[in-house]
């Protein structure tokens, strides 16, 4: 905390407005959840053994170690799942159950084991819809290789003799393209199962154009290809059914840079059409195909629309699985990627963009990416939220499959993620060495030739735990996860790949097999059948025709007020396929009281008092009903009536300026906190009007009221006003004269030079709403400042200002002055400030309000690196309260609201903050601290902040070598490799001299919380979990439903973060419902109506003639305007 003194106020220890429930322990009595099975009893002894050579390996084949895959399924139909494993460099292997956790090798006698190609995924389907499952292995590997053409293993149906034949080529479905993963899927309905082939380019991502519309080329071996299957209606059972190429006819791109990873199918937006989201590697970004029907003759077609409904994606997704993590019915997507969760991993194998590099690619239509795993909460409507870090689920280091599955059989699905590859290929000293010009040339002069045995030497190899994320918060909205690997009995280090789930031995629960790079497959027996209170029902799906598997049904299951939802697409996380089938788990073993299935003909069925523990059978052809997705029709309260009431240019335009290039460890912008509303009357005709003030090079707009429209008023603002950043300002009479001045403040971060650049400018009324910039009477205040807050603290009848300072420009952590300033009227100020008013903080709101009810204006400051600071009014002097703490919660507050929140006559305070959905964690244990001093004396300060990774117990600098060796360079000879540096905490780093007279900072508490005001004190609590999900910037405290009760609206989002923590854009908008008694309800933005995206700054309401309005106020973005809609008649 900064080295100065203050008496915050007086706090209760924080809660939270909702609670949560915390998930039972999962770890059955006497043992973990999952048994790992030996090979010597199971039989299941397979290895994926992979071997450099010298003409093949990873330095000439990038995915050398990227693993195979599983898949389960009955191929013999005796009721029991078998298992089929393959192998990049020797033959595939079919396992045959025979019961009681045995397994029999019949490969050969299949006829299974493939060419002996480079196969990687594996989908196990009904492909001929004869009611046998068949095998589908996908082949990949060396680019001069000729054994590339995938492989159908059609099932030949005899259950005495097991055998397949391979027909892939009498399918066309032989692709010879560079395969990962393939899906089969009813994707036009018309009841046979057609085909998605995942294809991964060959090409160097280095060595393409990617900003040159690549994306529209067609690649026939890298790109993505869709085959639909034109069995004829009267073919013969069994028959060679033939699948035509529809890539192009049905909207899917197949370019050089679809380097795909993962392919996933589910109904996103409730209208029972398979949709398909696609992980893509590298620098393209993933797809998001919609399903849209037949279109004009084409038949059936998809729109991809990922940029318009997912704010951003993972970086280098890889595996991924749909699934509805929060049981409201609608399937969520979880994508991994390669974010480690400990120190020193992130410091020696992981790198981040620069900032200017990753603004330049969202530009340019690779969208939004961030290197973490993402999960995108959908709202029912295929809209997103991406909600990794606030769920727990963000880091799991270089990661593969994702399967989300129930694996206690609680009713709350969890997740697994296989982890580790075999040789670390970023490992950053590595790729320093292979870029060393010198260092090559030095091998290979010594030897006479390039040896890669040199090369691969340098790679470690580090096997790593598994993750096994358990759903810890079961009447959350917001799903919460937390790591139990370890004791889940999931945490064996492996090079982990692939992974399928199934109920190999068929007693109620989910047991897990898990292929392996260079050891043994992990084959884990799930004990929560010997859990007590834990029950299940198992569905067997009898589809019509050519889908004897029912792939695509939904089922939808309610037991008392809980509801699960799962839909049956058996291909999976990463090249894997699950067992046909679905399994619910149910907590307790009340009889489920309703049972709805939607099959892919859209045909409805409803069963009803259904027992638990049992195999339960559904036809299709007892679907008695058509279904059809309704209109979604809502009557939300608020409408948007921007276009409406708003005449004029309403757009705020942020100039382009990176902080970054001259704070290097700078983890946040400060040069993109406007626009704010500034509100009041200008012209005098008692209408509330607005200034929206603008960037640096952006005028300020003024908007005056006029019949309940507001129309702009240009030309009043000088030329040199508008080079400054306006991030404050205050609509009030200043000269006491009658009419209302305006005050403007500036802020941003673009010029360094110091505080004289950022100027207070005054502008005078003239008295009938013309105004005129004056320099005589501006208040006596410089610097960048947030805030210019008005009260009259001397009771003398006019308004005093508090000016908040909000930083030292290009120097953050040094203290900016705040300023205290006594009007003595006719445009006359005196500065009134004391030493600690004026050096409180880096301030970003404050607020007047009579705390102690002693009749005078006393003064609640918020900011950076702050608790919430009370300065007491005594007789014109304020001074720090004397209250004092136990517990002081230090935040990066954003902005504050004064409300009566619950109705008991004194004001509360909403105190808006960064949330929870960061990579930056910080709580009393593990708080995130800042240091501040010229570490290498050239003059100019330097930031070094330290966090808690997730996997740590001790605090690390967060930067990485390069950004702080480039801050401070003496630090080179200090780390001269990333493995050096890796092993560096801040003490470590710098000696005691060094660290010798540095700011101390510290924040733990980073929830957007309510103040509540008690009456004899105050108290802390955080506001639910739906306001948390960003950096609370916009608050309206006030009742906005009608029913006189106070509310909540929240805007926010913020993108101007270093890309190692990542944009921060996941609101819409918050509206919490108050129920007056200190509680409040999450309204969806749909219901709201108050849909807000982009970075919210500030909100406002307003009265005009027609009712009251909300006014949105956003970064580089229009503003916005909403009004009461029909269904919000008491405010209309």
């Amino acid at each position: 905390m900064p080295k100065y003194a203050y008496l915050p106020f007086v706090f209760c220890l924080a809660t939270a407005c909702t609670s949560t429930t915390v998930h039972p322990d999962p770890v059955p009595d006497g043992g973990a959840l999952f048994t790992s099975m030996p090979a010597d009893q199971t039989g299941i002894d397979f290895v994926n053994q992979v071997t450099d050579g010298e003409q093949f390996n990873v330095l000439t084949y990038r995915n050398f170690y990227n693993g195979g895959g599983v898949a389960i399924g009955d191929i013999n139909n005796d009721g029991m799942p078998d298992l089929y494993l393959t192998a990049n460099m020797g033959p595939n292997k079919l396992y045959l159950n025979r019961g009681d956790w045995k397994f029999e090798d019949i490969t050969q006698k299949a006829g299974v084991a493939g060419k002996g190609g480079w196969s990687t995924g594996v989908a196990m389907a009904d492909v001929n819809g004869d009611g046998w499952l068949d095998i589908y292995v996908c082949n990949s590997g060396d680019i001069a290789g000729d054994d590339k053409e995938n492989e159908l293993f059609i099932n030949s149906g005899n259950a005495a003799e097991i055998a397949f034949t391979e027909q892939a080529a009498a399918y066309r479905l032989n692709d010879p393209g560079f395969t990962t993963h393939a899906s089969f899927f009813d994707y036009d309905l018309d009841g046979d199962l057609d085909c998605y082939i995942l294809n991964n380019s060959y090409k160097d991502p280095e060595r393409i154009d990617a900003f040159n519309r690549t994306r529209e080329e067609k690649d026939p071996l890298g790109g993505d290809k869709l085959f639909r299957n034109d069995s004829p209606e009267n073919a013969e059972p069994g028959a060679a059914v033939p699948f035509t190429d529809v890539t192009e006819q049905a909207g899917i791109y197949n370019s050089p840079i679809g380097f795909g990873l993962g392919v996933s199918v589910s109904d996103l937006n409730g209208d029972m059409r398979p949709d398909i989201y696609i992980s893509n590697d590298f620098w393209e970004r993933d797809y998001l195909y919609l399903n849209r029907g037949p279109v004009d003759g084409k038949g059936t077609v998809f729109s991809e629309e990922l940029t318009s409904r997912i704010s951003l994606c993972s970086v280098s997704s890889m595996g991924a699985d749909i699934a509805d993590l929060n049981n409201d019915g609608a399937f969520d997507v979880f994508t991994t990627d390669m974010l480690p969760a400990d120190n020193y991993r992130l410091k020696a194998t992981t790198v981040f963009d620069p900032f200017h590099l990753e603004d330049y690619k969202y530009r340019v239509d690779y969208h939004y990416q961030i290197l973490q795993n993402c999960l995108q909460l959908n709202d029912g409507e295929a809209s997103f939220q991406e909600l990794s870090n606030l769920a727990g689920v963000s880091a799991t280091d270089w990661s593969w499959g994702a399967l989300i599955f129930d694996f206690d059989n609680d009713g709350w699905k969890d997740i697994f993620v296989s982890n580790a590859l075999y040789k670390e290929i970023m490992y950053l000293d590595f790729t320093n060495f292979i870029n060393d010009k010198d260092e090559v040339k030095k091998i290979v002069t010594e030897k006479g030739k390039f040896d890669w045995r040199d090369f691969a030497a340098f790679l470690p190899s580090n096997p790593l735990s598994n993750y096994g994320f358990v759903h810890q918060a079961g009447n959350s909205p917001i799903p919460q996860f937390k790591n139990m690997a370890r004791e889940l009995g999931l945490g064996e280090p492996g090079f982990s790949n692939g992974a399928a789930y199934g109920d190999l031995d068929g007693d109620g629960d989910l047991d897990l097999v898990v292929n392996n790079v260079n050891m043994p497959c992990f084959v884990y027996r799930n004990e929560t059948d010997k859990k007590a209170g834990r029950h299940y029902l198992k569905i067997r799906l009898q589809g019509n025709g050519k889908n004897p598997f029912g792939v695509g049904a939904k089922v939808e299951i309610r037991q008392g007020d809980r509801v699960q939802a799962l839909q049956h697409f058996p291909q999976r996380g990463f090249e894997s396929s699950v067992e046909p089938g679905l399994l619910f788990g149910l907590p307790d073993n009340a009889e489920i009281d309703r049972l709805e299935v939607i099959w892919p003909d859209k045909k409805m069925q409803t069963l009803e008092h259904i027992s638990v523990d049992q195999t339960l059978d559904l036809r299709q052809s007892d679907a008695d009903r058509p279904f059809s997705a309704a209109p979604v029709t809502r009557d939300p309260l608020y409408r948007d009536a921007t276009a409406e009431l708003l005449r004029g240019n309403i757009r705020h335009q942020e100039n382009r300026f990176n902080d970054f290039n001259y704070e290097i460890l700078l983890p946040r912008m400060l040069s993109t906190e406007s626009p704010k509303i500034i509100k009041g009357d200008l012209n005098g005709d008692g209408k509330e009007d607005f200034v929206l003030t603008g960037a640096a090079g952006d005028p300020d707009k003024m908007f005056i009221q006029q019949n309940g429209t507001w129309q702009e008023v240009t030309g009043w603002q000088p030329e040199a006003d508008r080079a400054l950043e306006t991030t404050c300002g205050l609509i009030f009479d200043a000269d006491g004269d009658g009419d209302n001045d305006l005050l403007l403040g500036a802020g941003g971060n673009e010029m360094q030079r110091g505080f004289a650049n950022f100027r207070l400018r005054y502008y005078d009324n003239d008295g009938s709403g013309r105004f005129k910039a004056v320099e005589g009477k501006t208040p006596p205040a410089a610097g960048m400042v947030s805030c210019i807050v008005p009260g009259d603290i001397d009771l003398d009848g006019d308004l005093d200002l508090f000016i908040g300072g909000r930083a030292v420009p290009g120097n953050y952590g040094l203290m900016p002055r705040s300023f205290l300033l006594l009007n003595e009227g006719g445009g006359r100020w005196v500065d009134v400030t004391r030493q600690e008013l004026g050096n409180c903080g880096m301030v970003t709101d404050a607020c007047f309000t009579d705390t102690d009810n002693d009749g005078d204006q006393d003064l609640i400051v918020i900011g950076d690196w702050l608790p919430v600071l009370h300065f007491e009014n005594d007789f014109g002097r304020f001074v720090f309260s004397k209250k004092q703490t136990a517990q002081p919660y230090y935040g990066w507050w954003t902005c504050l609201e004064p409300a009566d929140l619950d109705g008991d006559g004194d004001l509360d305070f909403v105190l808006g903050n960064w949330g929870l959905n960061t990579k930056l964690k910080a709580s009393k244990e593990r708080p995130v601290t800042m240091a501040v001093k010229d570490f290498d004396n050239n003059g100019k300060s330097e930031l070094i902040l330290n966090w808690y990774p997730p996997n740590d117990d001790q605090p690390w600098p967060f930067a990485g070598k390069m950004d702080m060796t480039q801050q401070l360079p003496f630090l080179k000879k200090k780390a001269l490799k990333f493995e050096d540096y890796a092993h560096l905490t801040y003490e470590t780093m710098f000696d005691p001299a060094q660290r010798q007279g540095a700011v101390a900072y510290t924040a733990n508490w980073l929830q957007t919380s309510v103040l509540w005001n008690d009456g004899s004190g105050f108290r802390l609590e955080a506001l639910p979990l739906e306001a948390q999900v960003a950096p609370a910037f916009g608050i309206i405290a006030q009742d906005l439903d009608g029913d006189n009760l106070t509310d909540i609206w929240l805007g926010g989002n913020f993108y101007g973060l270093k890309p190692e923590v990542g944009r921060h854009d996941s609101s819409r908008g918050v509206f919490l419902r108050g129920d007056g008694k200190g509680g409040f309800t999450c309204l969806p933005p749909a219901d709201s109506g108050l849909f807000v995206k982009g970075e919210v700054r500030d909100a406002a309401t307003f009265q005009t003639a027609n009712g009251p309005v909300i006014l949105v106020a956003r970064n580089d973005a229009d503003a916005l305007v909403f009004k009461p809609g029909m269904a919000n008649t008491q405010l209309r």
